[in-house]
């Protein structure tokens, strides 16, 4: 009973040209309250900056985030999943790539982004799905 991971797609994503600096992109995370920004240059996808990147490649090596330009220090080999795919596929996936966020492609087309946060709540879902049916079942 594994759900896809379809309804938990993020369609509305953060973008920013990879040649800003690592400042404007936290401060726009920032402002949007998101986790993860998709790195674009010339209206392609070229990588994703995240959280972490921003801890491990700029902060924790004391770099200027003024100075830092973002396509020196985003994630470029980016893990990607079809809308498809199952939670349980897309959580073994980030535990094998250390990654917290998956972009989502049905075929080449961009779908949106998927989170860890966003996989565990559709895990409770089938999980509770699960078992109120087995409530109704031995009920019945």
């Amino acid at each position: 009973m594994a759900w896809n991971i379809a309804s938990k797609i993020v369609h509305r994503v953060v973008t920013i040209d990879e040649n800003h600096s690592v400042l404007d992109a936290a401060t726009l995370m920032a402002e949007e309250f998101v986790g993860s920004a998709l790195i674009t240059s010339s209206s392609k996808i070229t990588g994703v900056f995240t959280e972490r990147d921003l801890m491990m490649r700029v902060v924790g090596r004391k770099r200027d985030p003024e100075k830092v330009k973002i396509k020196d220090v985003m994630t470029k080999n980016m893990v990607t999943v079809n809308p498809k795919d199952t939670a349980h596929y897309c959580l073994n996936l980030m535990k094998e790539h250390r990654c917290r966020h998956l972009l989502v492609f049905d075929n080449e087309e961009f779908i949106g982004i998927v989170s860890l946060r966003d996989m565990v709540a559709l895990l409770m879902e089938e999980k509770e799905a699960l078992i109120a049916y087995l409530h109704q079942y031995i009920s019945s």
